[in-house]
């Protein structure tokens, strides 16, 4: 893709690369050519994934409402773009692979094509809250395991450092999942006590009427 037009064709091949063959995408991968092209990128999965989830609001799925998902999501990407890159940009020092803003932008960018896919998988909560909690899971460590070869691949970290580094995070995401989980069941069980209270109290103030 260039600065000067957009390229919608290349964006999808690109999209379809970096979910089938990652290590071949992120190994030819430009990583230079200005911010339009990841900017663009971003907002595209975002409102895709947007569009997604407005979907599912239609169907009362999800905790975002009508068109403020995709409002949402939109927003959240582009923000998304900016804070990754500069976290990646940690990450890849501590690797020693490049610091360079633009090209971890482009990175957290190409990686931000599982957005869609999360936003169209997000009614599998809404099944079941562990089946939910599952496909998450596997689709933040496939995007951690997409990160990991746009760093060795296009950021030229060190391959077993990097390795170590992914390793520690997938171990924080996979507690982070426990721990919430955990949280949900506690606040579940509890708003269920409070209902079920309530209705005896009302049962009992119309009795005494």
């Amino acid at each position: 893709m260039s600065n000067g037009a957009f390229d919608f064709k290349l964006f999808i091949k690109e999209s379809k690369d970096v979910l089938t063959n990652p290590k071949s995408y992120f190994s030819t991968m430009k990583t230079s050519g200005g911010m339009t092209e990841p900017l663009i990128k971003a907002v595209l999965y975002g409102a895709i994934a947007g569009a997604f989830a407005f979907i599912w609001s239609l169907f009362h799925i999800g905790a975002v409402s009508s068109i403020m998902a995709f409002m949402w999501y939109t927003i959240a990407a582009i923000v998304g773009l900016f804070i990754g890159a500069v976290i990646l940009m940690v990450i890849s020092s501590i690797c020693k692979g490049s610091t360079d803003f633009e090209a971890n932008a482009r990175v957290i960018a190409a990686v931000m094509v599982v957005l869609p896919v999360s936003a169209l998988l997000g009614f599998t909560s809404w099944i079941n809250i562990y089946f939910g909690a599952i496909v998450s899971l596997v689709i933040n460590i496939f995007s951690l395991w997409l990160l990991y070869k746009g760093l060795v691949e296009a950021l030229k970290s060190k391959p077993e450092l990097t390795k170590t580094v992914t390793f520690v995070l997938a171990a924080v995401i996979v507690l982070f999942m426990l721990f919430g989980l955990g949280a949900k069941k506690r606040a579940d069980k509890f708003m269920n006590e409070f209902k079920s209270s309530d209705l005896k109290e009302m049962m009992t103030d119309i009795d005494k009427e």
